[in-house]
């Protein structure tokens, strides 16, 4: 988002260099799982814990996976107008998206059951976001290249509803 709202295109290269790195962390965390049931074969509550390890390790591969599109989308309209109101919701997404990740992460360590389920009220925050963004992008009028930008834009929206989803999914 920052890369984004700079309209910083290195910046956003290096967030979609960086996913190779997720990609690698994923990879091994799924590796070493697969090795710890063939070698260990867990049972009951240990093996709860390893589904939900890998579960989890699902779920915030896909966060960086969005993460690179709002990167790449960056890149593509690095030369268009902007709009700030849709900038401003922007803001407010990736305040609560990098919240839920935080409170989806400390409930699994802690085994918080009651936080997690504040992930929901706090989804239900990001769906409004959301919604209040198309709005305004299908209001945007006849200026073809913002009309360009805020259709693009829409996808940047989505991406941060779906980063929101997958901490909801990794409190359940």
């Amino acid at each position: 988002l920052n890369a984004l709202e700079q309209t910083d295109v290195e910046l956003a290269d290096e967030v979609i260099v960086f996913d190779d790195e997720i990609d690698q962390s994923y990879l091994a965390i799924e590796e070493g799982i697969q090795s710890l049931l063939a070698r260990q074969t867990p049972v009951a509550v240990d093996l709860r814990l390893v589904l939900a390890i890998l579960h989890n390790n699902l779920h915030l591969e896909r966060m960086a996976d969005y993460c690179v599109t709002i990167a790449k989308l960056t890149k593509l309209v690095k030369d268009v107008p902007q709009d700030d109101t849709i900038l401003e919701g922007f803001e407010e997404m990736g305040t609560r998206a990098e919240e839920m990740i935080r409170v989806a992460l400390d409930s699994f360590r802690d085994r918080n059951a009651q936080r997690a389920e504040s992930l929901v009220d706090l989804d239900e925050l990001i769906d409004r976001a959301n919604r209040r963004v198309v709005g305004h992008v299908l209001s945007l009028g006849s200026d073809l290249a913002l009309r360009e930008w805020g259709l693009r834009m829409i996808i940047v929206s989505r991406c941060l509803e779906r980063i929101g989803d997958n901490a909801v999914d990794i409190g359940e």
